[in-house]
């Protein structure tokens, strides 16, 4: 679903932000992605969506190149930031139906979907109002209730439960898991460490731009908790 080969970034300056980094995420995967600040999840991430041009290696979605397909390859994925940016001068419901516009989302699709997921979310009565008077959180949920409307194969997220309060990350964590039960997968960082060790199937480690470790989380931490083997990981590599 995201295959990511010897992909290194550098930025201008010359410093590297990723070094000849390699990873496969695939159908039904909830992978995540960890690391201390500034080691590379979202230089990473952002040229896995094509958000971001890169000097080394190939990105693929679904077996397409990120580089060459970029259309198709944003059609089968969504994407949201660890900041999402949204559009304060519109309400949420323009803002959701201005999305489905973009992927071409039927009406009574789009009806049934936003209706659920803002139910679940607990945004319903707050669909009229503008993204401006929104809280961090509820913006949040705004957006990633915006990157399922289009049903997408691969779900790419960077610090998803950021500023979300703990109803939400259950809701969202089962949006997750409903996902790779269709056959799609989901690509995330997060600093959470007891969230990704109870959720995902697989795990990748990076520090200072190259990969540390990867893998089947089972394999990966073996018989300590994902913090002491993170922990570890970071402090002897």
């Amino acid at each position: 679903m995201l295959t990511i080969s010897h992909f290194s970034k550098t930025y201008k300056g010359g410093k590297r932000a990723v070094d000849d980094l390699s990873l496969q995420v695939e159908a039904g995967d909830i992978y995540g992605f960890i690391g201390h600040n500034g080691a590379g999840k979202s230089t990473t991430i952002r040229a896995a969506v094509g958000a971001m041009d890169f000097d080394q290696g190939e990105i693929l979605i679904d077996g397409h190149s990120i580089t060459h397909e970029p259309l198709l390859c944003k059609q089968i994925l969504a994407y949201v930031p660890d900041n999402p940016d949204l559009y304060d001068y519109l309400t949420g419901i323009q803002y959701l139906n201005f999305l489905a516009d973009i992927f071409k989302v039927d009406a009574r699709e789009r009806t049934q979907r936003i209706g659920d997921y803002a139910e679940q979310f607990a945004l319903t009565v707050n669909l009229g109002d503008l993204i401006s008077s929104y809280s961090h959180g509820m913006k949040q949920k705004l957006a990633l209730m915006g990157a399922l409307l289009h049903e997408p194969k691969l779900l790419i997220l960077d610090e998803p439960f950021v500023g979300l309060d703990p109803a939400a990350v259950h809701v969202f964590k089962g949006m997750m898991r409903a996902l790779c039960d269709r056959g799609g997968a989901v690509f995330f960082s997060t600093h959470v460490l007891d969230v990704a060790e109870r959720l995902c199937n697989k795990i990748a480690v990076i520090k200072g731009g190259k990969l540390i470790a990867a893998g089947e989380i089972e394999a990966v931490k073996g018989d300590g908790s994902l913090e002491d083997v993170f922990m570890e990981l970071i402090e002897h590599a």
